[in-house]
Parts: structure tokens; sequence; C-alpha cells
């Protein structure tokens, strides 16, 4: 392997750095447009190359920090998924962006804007970030749903899935219950389902089961993104459909493909969402990935 050139080595170190950061294995590239306002404007094409594992930097989500609109909040986090399109909400990015603005702020409770809201967060003493997603929504034109059905009992069948709960986390969920959900083919019927006509803005396929008291085992294929190892706002949404249901109580423990996040529905709907953040690397951006050169 021919040795990086000076030149290619400076424009390198001259590029815009990032942060990958993941929780639970579901991960981001984070970029700060605080300081390097050309991550602003990025576009879909450029945001899914820097997305892409192959020859981008690779990550489930693209996060770019923006300075505050809202003058209680401490910054503007703004998301796309790895096909490039912007969502709404990410649970897991939440506790990722909470963690730097806290260490920025020196503080342990931070205020993160997004679109769909202001999402309080804390640091607790072992290094897991808790982080209210606001109130959840159950009404069919919430979610939103293409009819008006009874969202608790979606009239929706796939295969070994139906009968789905959906709520909306700031993004749309549908919640199957099944007896084993590690028996399911969700590569195959999460796309499906993802695309259905009942889902005007797609939807996150959540595919769980109870495993012992106040206890779900779930994964998901994700909108925009596929199957991924964690989801924030997919948990969140599975505590609340468990709840709805009579499954288990308003606070639970939701144990994903990369580990474990606590839910807690609270009697005001909002939900909070307790788990662990980690970065893996720093770097900086090639501009040739922006499609500089």
């Amino acid at each position: 392997m021919d040795a990086i050139s000076n030149q290619d080595y400076k424009a390198v170190m001259n590029g815009i750095p990032f942060v990958k950061m993941h929780g639970l294995g579901n991960d981001f590239v984070v970029f700060d447009g605080r300081r390097d306002p050309a991550v602003l404007d990025l576009d879909n094409a450029t945001a899914a190359r820097i997305a892409d594992r192959k020859t981008g930097v690779g990550c489930d989500q693209l996060i770019v920090i923006e300075p505050a609109l809202d003058d209680m909040a401490d910054a503007f986090m703004r998301i796309r998924n790895n096909d490039g399109g912007e969502v709404e909400a990410c649970g897991n990015a939440a506790r990722c962006v909470a963690s730097i603005v806290m260490g920025e702020l020196g503080r342990k409770d931070v205020i993160i804007e997004t679109v769909v809201g202001l999402l309080d967060s804390n640091g607790l003493a072992d290094g897991r970030v808790t982080v209210d997603m606001g109130q959840v929504k159950l009404d069919w034109r919430d979610i939103p749903l293409s009819q008006a059905v009874d969202t608790n009992h979606i009239p929706l069948s796939l295969g070994p899935l139906s009968d789905p709960v959906g709520v909306n986390v700031g993004n749309p969920h549908a919640v199957f219950f099944v007896d084993d959900a590690e028996a399911i083919d969700i590569e195959k019927l999460g796309p499906v389902l993802e695309h259905h006509e009942m889902f005007p803005e797609r939807a996150n396929i959540e595919v769980c089961s109870i495993v012992g008291e106040n206890q779900i085992r779930m994964r998901v294929w994700e909108r925009g993104v596929g199957i991924t190892r964690a989801c924030g706002t997919g948990a969140c949404a599975v505590g609340v459909a468990a709840a709805r249901r009579g499954l288990t109580d308003r606070k639970t423990e939701i144990i994903l493909d990369g580990g474990k996040l606590t839910i807690e529905w609270l009697p005001d709907d909002h939900v909070l969402m307790t788990g662990p953040v980690a970065t893996s690397f720093q770097g900086f951006l090639h501009s040739s990935l922006l499609g500089q050169h």
C-alpha cells in the first residue's frame, strides 16, 4: 500500500473534524456545525456518501450539532439516516449529543432541540444519560396512518406478524408482539412493512417478545436504515406499546441487539429513555466526500 503523501496528509488534517459515537451499537458520525458551517447545508446525496460503510465513514445516522433556535435550548440536533434523508428523532443520538454538550458546558443537565421539540437530558453518576423524549402520540392522525383505526390494534398483517401497536415518538413506529422475536425474519419483512400503504410517512418496525417481568426483547428495522443494533425511539415505542396492551408496567427494560435501555412512560405521557453512550474515534472528513476537490 502506498504511503500517504505529505500533501494528502495535510489535506486530510485540514478537513472537517467529526466524532464517531454509538449508543448500544447504533452508530453516528457527529459534526459540529457551530464550528464548521460547511456541514450545515449537506444535501441527501452527500450525507449518504459520508454514511456509506464501504466508501465513506459509515454510520446508521449522520448528526449535525447546530446553534439552538430556541432560547431554552443549549444546542440543536439535526438527524439524517444513512440513505441521506432527514428524520425527526433519534433517541440514541440524543444521548450522544447530550453527552457532548454536557462536556462542553460542564453541566449534568442540558436541553437538546430537534425539529419536533426540546429534549431535557440528564447525565447519571454511572455515565448513562437519561433523555425525556417528550410526549408520545397515539392518535392515528399523529402517527400518521392512512386511515382511521384503533392504534392499539392496527389491522395489518404480513406472514407471522399481525395486529401491531402504532406509536409516534417523534417518528412513526409499528410494534409487533410475537412469542419469539428471534424467529422472525425481520430483514425480509421489515422493508415491506416500512413501505406499507398504512404508513404514508413510512414506519420503523419493531418485533418484540416478553422475556421476563417488565423485560422485552426487541429487534428493529429502522426506516431509511435497515436492521440496527439499537433504536432509542423504537425502545420508547415498545415500552409504551407493551404498557398499552397490559403486558408490562409503565417502566420496562428493553433488550436490544446492542444492549439494554430503560424506558419509563410517565403519567403525563412523556417517555424517559436511559442508556449508555460511547465514543469510538475522532477523525477528519476529506473534502472529496463533500463533493469538493
